[in-house]
């Protein structure tokens, strides 16, 4: 259990950094559908090994964060970049090492993972 004063330095700090993701306009969203079809395909480690990799890599314009159900069942987990003044990429059937992989070549090099996205599977 914190101290009230430990979450209060928390808090604080959060709350600085949710001011700073709306004031950046080059912000990179990456939302994970963890509505029960993403959880049950596997979603929570998808998302764990995004918050973790973004985090240790420093991704300072990159924010991980889930929605519900995204509508596409027998496709899960599914994971999508939105990014500024670009179209949304949707990456399907995912694991946490393709979710890795989507790290390392379109967050930080920008070049998409044809292979994984809805528009390459299922054409």
């Amino acid at each position: 259990m914190k101290s009230l004063e430990e979450l209060r330095a928390i808090r604080e700090r959060m709350q600085g950094q949710i001011g700073l993701r709306n004031d950046n306009t080059d912000q990179i969203r990456v939302v994970v559908g963890m509505a029960t079809c993403g959880i049950a395909s596997g979603a929570r480690p998808v998302l764990t090994a995004l918050s973790d990799a973004v985090q240790s890599k420093g991704l300072a314009n990159v924010t991980v964060t889930q929605t519900g159900c995204i509508g596409l069942c027998q496709y899960e987990p599914i994971v999508e970049v939105i990014e500024p003044g670009k179209d949304k990429v949707t990456y399907i059937k995912m694991t946490p090492e393709k979710a890795l992989e989507v790290v390392d070549q379109h967050l930080i090099k920008g070049q998409i993972v044809k292979k994984y996205t809805i528009a390459e599977v299922i054409g």
